[in-house]
């Protein structure tokens, strides 16, 4: 993941840039922040592949060497069906209708959208 990590740097060093000239020059604090702000996803971004890079080493992708061969093996783990991303969709769903109706729906809805982001980070947990 070299690769993907030098190209969000590169992301995200052209829009640090572009958020300091642009602030300067504009005096513009909207376009000033939302720079910032895709300055910052951009090095969140770089910044994962640079720690999954350096804890995986280097990919066959990575190699100008390497043939399409030594690519080969598992991919990744897919899941089966599951019921968690309706009951988060209903929980928000709940929590949206609960801004408009009243705190007590906001709660209900709350805490039905956590316990289904809870139901879907702790999921397969076990494997």
């Amino acid at each position: 993941m070299k690769a993907e990590a030098m190209l969000f740097g590169g992301v995200a060093a052209f829009f640090g840039g572009s958020a300091a000239l642009y602030g300067i020059w504009s005096q513009d604090e909207t376009g000033t922040v939302a720079l910032v702000v895709a300055c910052a996803m951009a090095g969140l971004v770089a910044f994962f592949c640079l720690i999954q890079y350096r804890r995986r080493g280097t990919r066959a992708q990575d190699r100008t060497e390497a043939e399409v061969a030594d690519g080969t093996g598992p991919v990744a783990f897919f899941p089966d069906e599951s019921l968690w991303p309706i009951v988060t969709a209903l929980g928000f769903a709940l929590t949206a209708t609960g801004v408009v109706y009243g705190l007590w729906l906001f709660l209900i809805g709350l805490g039905v959208l956590a316990r289904g982001v809870f139901g879907m980070v702790f999921q397969y947990a076990h494997r």
